[in-house]
C-alpha cells in the first residue's frame, strides 16, 4: 500500500503514457516523485482489458513502430509485435478494394474499378505522396507551408473521387476528423510514419505499453484510485490528502484538462466510439483494416472495421474472432446498426455475432487543425507548474511520449537553475 507522502521533489497528475514517462526521466535524474492516477490501472486512453479470454484495448489501438520515441521508449521484442499488413480494404460503390501499399499492389486493384469510380492516375499519384513523405526528413515536412488536410490534397493533383473513397474513409479513422481539417503538416508525418513504420498490436494489449513504461518509472511511487482535485504550483490536492512539491506536471488526459487548469485554453475533442463483436473463427478472415468509401445515404457511418484476430489471435479464445468496429462523433449508434453494417462491409452476414462490449472515448484525440506552427507548445505554464500530453504535441503515441520527455526537461532545467542561484 502506497501512502501520499505530505511532501517530495516532484508530482506528476496523470499514469497515462505522457505521465509515465515524466515520471521515469525525473525519478532517473535522483527526484523523489509521486504520481496520483484517478484510475484503478495505468494507461490513460492507452489501455486494455481481459474478459473471458477476449482483449478489448480502449478502442481502436494500433503500435507504429516508425515513431522515434517509440523505439526510444519501449523494448518493442518484449511487447511481442503482431503487424497488420500495409494496405486496407475499401468498400466501394462498385465492390470491395484491396489496397496494397506497392506498385504491385495498386495494379491489382485496378480491375476491380474499371476507372470508373477511381482514376488510375490517382492511385499512383496517392502511392507517390505516401512515398515522398517517407522519403522527406521529418524536419522539412514541418517547415512545409500549413493548410487543412483537404486543400492539401487537392493541391497535390487527388480527384474528389479519390479523396472521398479512398483517403478521407482512412484518414477518418486516423485522426477522428472527418472534415479533413487536420493540419496539413501533421497529416505528412503521419504518412510519414506509417511508409517507414509497421501498424501492429502487443500480442496481450496495448496495456502492455502502459505497464512496461510504469516499470521503467519504478522508483517512482504510483498511487492510484487516487484523484486531484485541484492543482497549483507547488501543491496538489487529492482525496487522500495533499502534497506540496517543488514541480507538479499535469498529464491527465485532454477532457479533463479544463477542470484543473482553466487558464489554459480547453483542447477540442474528438470522440469516438468503439464496439466490440465476437464470431466464430475461419480460415478466411481478413487481416487488413476495412474501412467504407461508400456514398453515405444515411448508413450508419463506421470509420473502421478490423478483425483483430486475424493479425493478433491472443485477442480471443481459441476458435472465436474479435472485431473491432469504430465510430467518430459524441453519437452512440445503436449496437444492432453496427454490426449489421460491420458485417456489409466485411462481405459477411452477422447472424452469429456476439455483442462484448461498447467503449466510448470523448476524449480520444484532440483534434490538430491549423495552425499547428512547430507542432510543439510550451511545457511550462508558470514557475513550478507543467503541463504534458498529446493535446500539446501531436495527436499521437509519439507526440505523447514526446510530451512527457518534454515536462520532464523543463522540470529539470528550471530546478537546476534554482538550485544555482
Amino acid at each position: 500500500m502506497v501512502e501520499l507522502p505530505q511532501r517530495c521533489d516532484a508530482v506528476v497528475v496523470g499514469a497515462g503514457v505522457s505521465g509515465l514517462v515524466a515520471a521515469a526521466d525525473l525519478a532517473s535524474a535522483g527526484l523523489d516523485v509521486t504520481v496520483v492516477e484517478a484510475e484503478e490501472t495505468v494507461g490513460g486512453r492507452v489501455r486494455s482489458s481481459v474478459r473471458d479470454g477476449y482483449v478489448l484495448d480502449r478502442g481502436f489501438q494500433v503500435l507504429n513502430t516508425a515513431y522515434p520515441a517509440v523505439r526510444r521508449r519501449l523494448d518493442l521484442d518484449a511487447l511481442r509485435l503482431r503487424a497488420f499488413p500495409k494496405g486496407m480494404a475499401v468498400r466501394t460503390d462498385r465492390g470491395r478494394l484491396r489496397l496494397h501499399v506497392s506498385p504491385s499492389g495498386v495494379m491489382s486493384s485496378l480491375s476491380l474499378l474499371s476507372g470508373a469510380l477511381v482514376r488510375p492516375s490517382d492511385l499512383f499519384r496517392l502511392l507517390g505522396v505516401v512515398a515522398a513523405d517517407a522519403l522527406e526528413p521529418a524536419d522539412r515536412i514541418k517547415a512545409r507551408p500549413e493548410t487543412d488536410t483537404l486543400t492539401a490534397l487537392r493541391r497535390r493533383g487527388l480527384g474528389k473521387r479519390a479523396v472521398n473513397t479512398l483517403v478521407r474513409p482512412f484518414l477518418t479513422g486516423v485522426f477522428l476528423d472527418e472534415s479533413l481539417s487536420t493540419s496539413s503538416r501533421v497529416n505528412d508525418l503521419v504518412w510519414r510514419s506509417f511508409a517507414r513504420g509497421r501498424l501492429t498490436v502487443p500480442e496481450a494489449g496495448v496495456q502492455a505499453v502502459s505497464d512496461q513504461l510504469a516499470a521503467r518509472a519504478g522508483d517512482a511511487r504510483i498511487l492510484l484510485g487516487t484523484p486531484a482535485h485541484e492543482v497549483a504550483p507547488g501543491l496538489v490536492r487529492t482525496e487522500a490528502g495533499t502534497v506540496r512539491a517543488r514541480a507538479v506536471v499535469v498529464a491527465v488526459g485532454p477532457g479533463a484538462v479544463p477542470r484543473l487548469l482553466p487558464s489554459l485554453p480547453a483542447p477540442v475533442l474528438n470522440p469516438a466510439t468503439t464496439y466490440f463483436h465476437s464470431r466464430p473463427a475461419g480460415p478466411d478472415d481478413d487481416p487488413l483494416l476495412h474501412v467504407d468509401g461508400r456514398s453515405r445515404r444515411g448508413r450508419t457511418k463506421l470509420t473502421s472495421v478490423m478483425v483483430m484476430t486475424a493479425t493478433a489471435p491472443s485477442y480471443a479464445p481459441p476458435g472465436r474472432a474479435l472485431i473491432a468496429s469504430s465510430t467518430v462523433g459524441p453519437d452512440q449508434p445503436a449496437e444492432a446498426e453496427v454490426r449489421a453494417e460491420a458485417a456489409r462491409i466485411l462481405g459477411t452476414g452477422d447472424g452469429d455475432w456476439e455483442h462484448l462490449d461498447t467503449v466510448h472515448i470523448p476524449d480520444a484525440l484532440p483534434a490538430a487543425p491549423p495552425p499547428m506552427g512547430d507542432l510543439r507548445r510550451p511545457a511550462c505554464l508558470e514557475e513550478g507548474l507543467y503541463v504534458a500530453g498529446d493535446h500539446r504535441d501531436t495527436p499521437s503515441l509519439q507526440g505523447a511520449l514526446v510530451s512527457g520527455e518534454r515536462a520532464a526537461a523543463a522540470v529539470l532545467a528550471d530546478l537546476a537553475d534554482l538550485g544555482g542561484r
